[in-house]
């Protein structure tokens, strides 16, 4: 008699009320944004009537939103980049057991404990070109002879936020990182040094390839929290000078609550879900894929 695959249905009724309520909480207000979007709304939030794609088409027409975006892609690109390369050998350097291990790891983690704007408002009065401690302490160790007015210009506030987005991610990627180095197998490393292996090459061959799963964790969160970052730019610029500094994120917030276009902020907010989306399920499948393909590998090179 030919037996009959059964799918097991308790686990599927375990996760439902989890699952339902995820639902409920995201799924609600992206349907409610979509039917936004395809509205005229006026500035207090009033339905005027269904426009179709007309936001959308309005926002395409808009150089401020193309601008915007390349913008959007350097700061993310530039944060997330940077964050990963300073918090990598931080976190390698505070698993390492040494003297005031415990001291060390508490200053390094004691900017996630304080709060995104107020860390950005600290930053932009140690920025102010007149009476910044910035300028301050360059001028008494005679690095530059006058003030710097380092929010004055796009290009240099842009470098100034995006250096601030990097300091401000590093707690949080360097969390990630040292659970990862704590349950790496040791004995890899003792049989590696046995047989000559290099500091150099304990990390190359070693720990880098079993902490890839890590990183791409950290990538992931990382780009999603930092492409939808607002306190930093926000704060600092107000995405001024001239829109200079403008990401999506404080585009679609000027664009909402201080020129009242709810409808036109929604489709941008609606686009920059679908980028955000894209991006994380390209990239998961993407890891998948080599996470199968070094698998297989090994099977054949075993074999």
């Amino acid at each position: 008699m030919k037996s009959r695959t059964r799918i097991p249905t308790t686990p599927l009724l375990m996760i439902l009320p989890s699952f339902l309520l995820a639902m409920s909480i995201i799924g609600y207000p992206i349907l409610d944004l979509a039917w936004t979007s395809m509205q005229e709304v006026s500035r207090f939030g009033k339905m005027m009537g269904f426009v179709g794609l007309a936001n959308f088409a309005e926002v395409f027409r808009d150089p401020l939103f193309y601008s915007s975006l390349v913008r959007t892609v350097i700061w993310t690109v530039a944060v997330v980049g940077g964050t990963l390369i300073i918090s990598l050998p931080i976190a390698i350097m505070l698993n390492d057991d040494f003297y005031g291990r415990g001291l060390a790891r508490v200053i390094v983690m004691l900017p996630w404990a304080i709060s995104l704007t107020m860390t950005a408002v600290l930053w932009r009065w140690s920025l102010n070109g007149r009476a910044g401690l910035i300028n301050a302490t360059l001028m008494d160790f005679h690095i530059i002879s006058e003030p710097i007015e380092w929010l004055a210009t796009a290009p240099l506030a842009f470098t100034v936020e995006i250096l601030v987005g990097i300091l401000v991610s590093i707690p949080f990627t360097t969390t990630i990182f040292l659970g990862g180095l704590s349950s790496l197998p040791q004995d890899s490393y003792e049989a590696a040094v046995v047989d000559g292996a290099k500091p150099w090459d304990l990390f190359r061959y070693i720990t880098l390839p079993l902490m890839k799963p890590f990183i791409n964790i950290a990538i992931v969160l990382n780009v999603i929290y930092v492409f939808n970052s607002l306190p930093i730019i926000w704060v600092m610029t107000e995405g001024g000078p001239a829109n200079g500094t403008d990401i999506l994120v404080t585009y679609l917030y000027k664009l909402a609550f201080r020129f009242g276009q709810l409808g036109k902020a929604s489709a941008i907010s609606l686009i920059m879900f679908s980028v955000l989306f894209v991006f994380t399920i390209a990239y998961v499948l993407m890891v998948m894929r080599q996470e199968h393909d070094n698998t297989a590998e090994e099977v054949k090179h075993d074999a």
